[in-house]
C-alpha cells in the first residue's frame, strides 16, 4: 500500500508540473552552478560602489595620480632615465596596477565586514549560493572595480606631459593586472572574514597592504637595493605583479634579464593564486567567524 501510495504521489507531482510550469517535489531547479544567483551577488556588489563612484574610483585615481605628480616633480628633473625611459614613464604603470590592487583590496574587505557590523551578514548566507559560487561573485566584483580604476589613470596619466603609455607586450599587461587584482581580493575576502571592526580593517591597509604595494619597486627598481634588502624585495609578491605589468608597457622589468623570467613570474602568480583561492573557500565552507 506504501508504495502505491508513493507512486501516485509521483505521478500527481509529475502531472501538476507539467500543466503549472514547476518542478516536481525533489527535484532540484538548480544544477551545478547557480548562474543566476552568481550574477546577481555580482551585480549587486558592482552596484553598490558604482552608486559612489566618486569615492571608488574616481577619488583613488585621483590620489595615485597625485603620486606621479609630486614623484617625476621631484625625481625626474635632470632627464633622469630608468630602464631605458624617463622616470615618469617607468613609474606610471606601477603606479596604474597598485591602485588597481589597493581598490580591488578596499572593496573585496568591506562586503561581509560591514555585513557583520551592520547585522546583514545573512543576506550573503541564505540564498542558495555554494562557496565557491559566493566567493566568485564577490571577487569579481572587487576585479571590476580595480579595472575601472586602472581604466581611468590610464586615461588621466596619457595626458600627462611625458609620460608614454605604448603597450609593448599586451598580454603582460592583462595578466599582471589580472592576477594583481584576483590576489588582493582573495586577501581582502580573507581579510573581511577575520576582521570585527573596520579597524582591524584599516590595520591590515595601513599595515601590509600600503607597506608592500609601496616597498616593491613602484618608484625604483631593485638593483639599486643592497642584495639582502633585494632578496627581501624578491620574497614580496607585489613586487612581481608591479614589475611584470610594468614590463608589458616597456618591454623591460628588474625580475630578470630574459622575458623567460616574467614568464616564470607570470605562473607562480597563478599558483599562488590557485592557493590563496583554495584557502578562502575552504575558510567561507568552514563558517569561521560568519556563520558561527
Amino acid at each position: 500500500m506504501a508504495d502505491q501510495s508513493n507512486s501516485t504521489d509521483a505521478a500527481l507531482s509529475g502531472a501538476l508540473s507539467a500543466t503549472s510550469g514547476f518542478r516536481a517535489k525533489g527535484e532540484p531547479a538548480i544544477h551545478r552552478i547557480n548562474w543566476v544567483g552568481l550574477w546577481t551577488l555580482y551585480m549587486k556588489e558592482v552596484r553598490r560602489f558604482f552608486k559612489v563612484q566618486t569615492q571608488t574610483i574616481w577619488a583613488p585615481a585621483i590620489t595615485t595620480l597625485l603620486f606621479l605628480v609630486i614623484f617625476s616633480v621631484a625625481l625626474g628633473r635632470g632627464g633622469r632615465e630608468v630602464l631605458g625611459v624617463n622616470f615618469a614613464t617607468f613609474v606610471a604603470p606601477g603606479l596604474i596596477v597598485m591602485g588597481m590592487m589597493q581598490n580591488a583590496f578596499a572593496n573585496a574587505s568591506f562586503s561581509f565586514l560591514s555585513g557583520k557590523i551592520q547585522g546583514t551578514i545573512i543576506d550573503y548566507l541564505m540564498p542558495p549560493l555554494s562557496e565557491g559560487e559566493l566567493m566568485a561573485a564577490m571577487t569579481a566584483a572587487a576585479v571590476t572595480r580595480a579595472i575601472l580604476v586602472g581604466l581611468a589613470l590610464y586615461l588621466a596619466m596619457s595626458f600627462w606631459p611625458g609620460v608614454d603609455l605604448s603597450l609593448a607586450h599586451f598580454w603582460a599587461v592583462v595578466w599582471f593586472g589580472l592576477m594583481g587584482a584576483i590576489f588582493l581580493s582573495l586577501l581582502g575576502l580573507l581579510s573581511s572574514i577575520w576582521a570585527e571592526k573596520f579597524d582591524h580593517n584599516a590595520a591590515i591597509t595601513n599595515f601590509i597592504v600600503a607597506p608592500l604595494s609601496l616597498l616593491s619597486g613602484t618608484f625604483y627598481v631593485i638593483d639599486n637595493l643592497a642584495p639582502a634588502f633585494q632578496a627581501i624585495s624578491r620574497l614580496n609578491p607585489f613586487f612581481y605583479i608591479i614589475s611584470g605589468f610594468r614590463f608589458g608597457f616597456l618591454g623591460r622589468s628588474d625580475i630578470g634579464d630574459t622575458n623567460l623570467a616574467v614568464l616564470h613570474s607570470a605562473i607562480g602568480l597563478l599558483g599562488l593564486n590557485v592557493a590563496l583561492g583554495m584557502v578562502a573557500y575552504a575558510v567561507l565552507r568552514s563558517g569561521w567567524k560568519i556563520k558561527s
